[in-house]
């Protein structure tokens, strides 16, 4: 005897009750922020770059049928007139959600023609993504799956590569662990190589680093360092669609900004899990590639086409998708740029 009644799993509830992929809308406003950037790629400007893609951004965020409330945006950071923290986006219909954009995680690479520049927006339900603007860097560690219950911010970072690569079963001198080039991180990355690990290290844009640490078929093997604590915001939108392992930890610069957490109901003490800094299942992440990176290609021009990759990623369904768009390059230009 067989019955009509469909199985109570979480499968097929998704299957038998599909809903709308807001980041399918949502991609449409990275593509367009990372096009309206491509004429900057290499010109030393990174801040004509920047106001481009904010520009591009904002507009196509007006057509997605949502109640957007901007948590991570461009004012605090770079003093931009759009985009900024406490902003409403969208048409003001639909799921009220917040959300955290990066018009280009890596203005600097942009203007300077190098990798791994993208162009990012994350969301999640309304109430549920942690502001943490009022300390702007953050302590962070990404891994994959393997990481959780191994790794942990309040270990050495030796251990926390032994106890990964125990995990993940492989040597350590095969871990490859990516960190941001700055001077505060001197003594992590020697402790890195004494430990017997390899680094890769990245001139900008942390969000791809993490990210990359994350995915199964990548071949960086963690993400660790002080960087933006927006970027830690919208890192773990993605980490927690790709199923992977986070913490992060404030890091304030000094006494004054520390105080200012603290009043804003932060916990300079406490190590934030992913769960933490986004809570929920429910989470959207999109980029889209506006220079070539280990995660999406660039932008790229050809003939009267650009052609755009970008990723997108929805915790709920657990879905990774890759779109590759072309886009008519004459409806995107001006005159004297075709």
């Amino acid at each position: 005897m067989t019955s009509s009644t469909p199985p109570s799993t979480d499968t097929a509830t998704l299957y038998l009750h599909p809903d709308r992929n807001l980041a399918m809308e949502l991609v449409r406003a990275t593509e367009a922020a990372a096009i309206r950037a491509t004429p900057f790629i290499g010109r030393g400007d990174k801040n004509a770059a920047d106001g481009a893609a904010v520009d591009a951004m904002r507009k196509f965020l007006g057509t997605v049928n949502f109640d957007g409330l901007v948590v991570i945006g461009e004012g605090e950071k770079d003093r931009a007139p759009m985009l900024f923290n406490g902003e409403h986006v969208g048409n003001g219909r639909g799921p009220a959600v917040d959300i955290a954009v990066d018009p280009i995680d890596g203005t600097s690479l942009t203007a300077a023609g190098r990798q791994n520049a993208l162009s990012v927006i994350a969301v999640s339900d309304r109430g549920t993504m942690l502001d943490a603007s009022s300390v702007f860097y953050m302590d962070k560690i990404v891994t994959g799956a393997e990481g959780a219950g191994v790794v942990d911010l309040s270990q050495s970072v030796a251990e926390n590569i032994r106890e990964l690569a125990k995990a993940k079963g492989k040597p350590v001198g095969e871990m490859r662990i990516a960190v941001l080039d700055r001077p505060r991180h001197e003594g992590l990355i020697e402790e890195i190589r004494a430990a017997g690990a390899g680094t890769r290290l990245l001139l900008d844009g942390d969000v791809a680093g993490g990210i990359n640490a994350a995915r199964y078929e990548s071949r960086i093997d963690m993400c660790i360092g002080i960087g933006g604590s927006p970027e830690g915001i919208t890192t773990a939108a993605a980490i927690k669609a790709l199923g992977g392992f986070m913490q992060g930890k404030l890091a304030p610069k000094d006494e004054a900004e520390r105080a200012g957490g603290i009043a804003a109901g932060l916990d300079m003490d406490k190590i934030y899990g992913a769960d933490d800094l986004v809570k929920g299942d429910n989470t959207f992440f999109v980029a889209t590639g506006v220079t070539d990176g280990g995660l999406v290609e660039g932008v790229r021009r050809k003939g009267p086409i650009i052609r755009t990759e970008s990723i997108v990623m929805r915790s709920k369904s657990g879905t990774i998708r890759r779109v590759i768009a072309d886009h008519v390059a004459s409806k995107w230009l001006e005159p004297d740029q075709l």
